[in-house]
């Protein structure tokens, strides 16, 4: 592997990472939201990653690809609230199945991840640089 697709695996985390960050703020912006139905409430989001093991095993360079993000098929939280506007008929009001405290390690951990791949492409950039000043002496 060139210390060039050093760069491609470390933009490709990034990459990961940045969509990673995305969906847990909005699963932490929607957390505390009510819907009066089931179909309308909003469900936690996750992103699914997939590593490019075919490359990895060949010469050229790995890193991950994001299939999709899928929506959590955790059960939502319903809460009996007959005196609140968007009660149903029976009187339930439907909370997404947001966890914002296993949102919040999530958020933290994509952040380290994203920076550790941050802190990754600028020592492969300092050593070609490093590399590149070699020949002029």
């Amino acid at each position: 592997m060139s210390l060039y697709n050093i760069f491609n695996v470390s933009g490709s985390g990034m990459s990961a990472q940045s969509v990673r960050l995305n969906t847990t703020a909005s699963n932490i912006a929607n957390a505390n939201t009510v819907s009066s139905s089931v179909d309308e409430t909003y469900r936690a989001r996750h992103p699914v990653f997939q590593a490019e093991m075919s490359k990895a095993l060949s010469d050229q360079s790995a890193g991950v690809n994001v299939l999709g993000v899928v929506e959590s098929d955790a059960p939502l939280k319903v809460e009996y609230s007959p005196n609140h506007p968007l009660a149903d008929k029976d009187g339930y009001v439907y909370k997404p199945n947001v966890n914002v405290v296993e949102e919040m390690a999530n958020m933290i951990s994509a952040s380290r991840s994203y920076e550790t791949n941050v802190q990754i492409a600028d020592a492969a950039k300092t050593m070609l640089s490093k590399t590149l000043q070699m020949g002029q002496r």
